[in-house]
């Protein structure tokens, strides 16, 4: 089995894992009752992580890709244009509320509301299955991509919850609800399955191109952690502590992956 082939199996059991987590986050409003608490914890966890696999894992991945004087200067470039394609995606779309827990939500969020929120969450998708598909392709069946999937697993029940959760609230009927979860749920494991034979089709011209997709994944990465996730939570007096713990948590876990993989990659 060649290198690319084993990557291409680990690719499959991510998208695998990615599809199952996202059915679930899509199941939660209508089963089970979320709590306040619970779900600010594990919003702050996986805040911490994406900020930390942006920093520890994207970055310099994309920077040893990226040869010559100028490359510090092209991450740094491509970084900027993730987080600014983030940025207006947060601003010009309706984005998502991840808080769904009892009474605090609209209840009257009308049919159009999940629309909006879809669309974002689709893009946001996107980027996120180009930065797996870009890491995996990088990084082999290294923790390279491991650590990008680990970010992703754990947000994306965040992300379809958002959607299920507005459309439970704008009362649509439980099939379309399914449908809508199941269509959201494949598309980061088909933008990763696109990025990474896409990659390979280029040739010589990989590498860079595959520096630069992780640069601006980061950033991407960066803005979804600070611009999006941590807002929602920053304001919140109660469970501080808590709160802060679990962010630092999920940038711990990030840098303890970093730490293995640099071993592995060293020999050490």
């Amino acid at each position: 089995m060649t290198a690319v082939d084993a990557a291409f199996f680990l690719l499959t059991a991510y998208a695998v894992a990615i599809v199952a987590a996202s059915l679930f986050g899509g199941w939660l409003p209508s089963a089970v009752r979320m709590t306040h608490t619970r779900i600010h914890l594990a919003m702050s966890v996986v805040a911490g992580l994406i900020l930390g696999v942006a920093l520890y894992h994207l970055m310099p991945h994309g920077l040893a890709r990226l040869v010559g004087p100028e490359a510090i200067e092209a991450v740094v470039w491509w970084t900027m244009l993730g987080m600014i394609f983030m940025v207006v995606l947060l601003r010009v779309l309706p984005f998502h509320q991840h808080d769904f827990s009892s009474g605090a939500h609209d209840t009257g969020a009308h049919s159009l509301s999940w629309m909006g929120i879809a669309s974002g969450m689709s893009l946001h998708s996107l980027v996120e299955g180009l930065a797996l598909g870009a890491s995996v392709r990088a990084g082999g069946v290294g923790l390279v991509g491991g650590g990008v999937f680990l970010a992703i697993f754990l947000h994306k029940p965040l992300d379809a919850l958002s959607i299920t959760g507005i459309m439970q609230a704008a009362h649509l009927h439980g099939r379309a609800r399914r449908m809508v979860n199941v269509g959201f749920a494949l598309i980061c494991p088909t933008a990763a399955f696109l990025t990474f034979w896409g990659v390979g089709l280029v040739g010589t011209g990989q590498e860079a191109l595959v520096g630069r997709a992780l640069a601006f994944s980061a950033g991407a990465f960066l803005c979804i952690s600070l611009s999006d996730l941590l807002p929602e939570i920053h304001f919140h007096s109660h469970d501080r502590g808590k709160l802060t713990l679990a962010f630092l948590a999920g940038i711990g876990l990030a840098y303890a992956m970093h730490l293995v993989e640099s071993d592995a990659m060293h020999g050490g």
